[in-house]
């Protein structure tokens, strides 16, 4: 069995005006909400509605000045004083110059200076001459002969266990003596000075010849140190 509906009974043809009705409900509801809230909402005493410029604190740069360094004194001028005197007025320290004349037959003494003739040069040293200088006749056997008879061996050296050979050079003059007596090769300062002390203490060499003439040799010779 059909049901029938009546034409005024039929929704359908209405849809579209309960669909506009519908959407104005809820768009005046909408509005009416929003109204509400906003008004309904209570203002915050601390809101001031705008915002606060906060000033940023502008440090200023500050720099240390440097002391400027302090000059020296100046030194005091010195100021000359002149005493301005009258024309009229007598100096009494005026210096009087008194003519002198001098006679003819007064005697003039006359000193003398004896000067002294400058030293002679010395003489030339020789290495290597035609006659070299001995010892006695002996030559180096005889010098190391007395060398080992008269040389003491130092007391600080022997206890240090100290030894060995120290070159002692040395001039021998024309008329045989020992002068400039020197170390160019030494071991210890204590056996360097004895070295030097006995050579010092020499006799007299005979002095080496030169186309048989004495002159001045330098002589160069080891001593030898050695514990017993």
């Amino acid at each position: 069995m059909e049901l029938k509906k009546t034409d005024k009974a039929d929704l359908e043809k209405r849809k579209g005006i309960f669909f506009q009705l519908g959407l104005v409900i809820v768009l005046s509801l909408v509005l009416i909400a929003f109204e509400w809230t906003s008004t309904g909402l209570s203002k915050n005493e601390f809101d001031t509605g705008a915002a606060e410029n906060v000033e940023e604190e502008i440090i200023p740069i500050t720099r240390q000045e440097q002391p400027e360094p302090e000059k020296p004194p100046e030194p005091p001028k010195v100021t000359e004083i002149l005493n301005i005197v009258e024309d009229d007025v007598v100096i009494e320290d005026e210096l009087i110059l008194e003519d002198t004349e001098i006679d003819m037959e007064t005697e003039v003494e006359v000193i003398e200076f004896e000067v002294e003739e400058e030293e002679a040069e010395e003489a030339e040293i020789f290495f290597i001459v035609e006659d070299m200088p001995s010892f006695q006749g002996k030559g180096q056997e005889g010098f190391r002969e007395w060398i080992a008879k008269n040389l003491r061996y130092p007391e600080i050296a022997a206890e240090n266990g100290i030894s060995g050979r120290v070159f002692v050079q040395f001039v021998v003059e024309p008329d045989g003596s020992v002068n400039k007596v020197e170390v160019i090769r030494g071991v210890d300062p204590a056996l360097d000075k004895e070295a030097i002390r006995v050579v010092s203490s020499s006799p007299k060499w005979e002095p080496g010849k030169q186309r048989g003439k004495p002159v001045r040799v330098s002589y160069t010779f080891p001593i030898v140190f050695v514990l017993q």
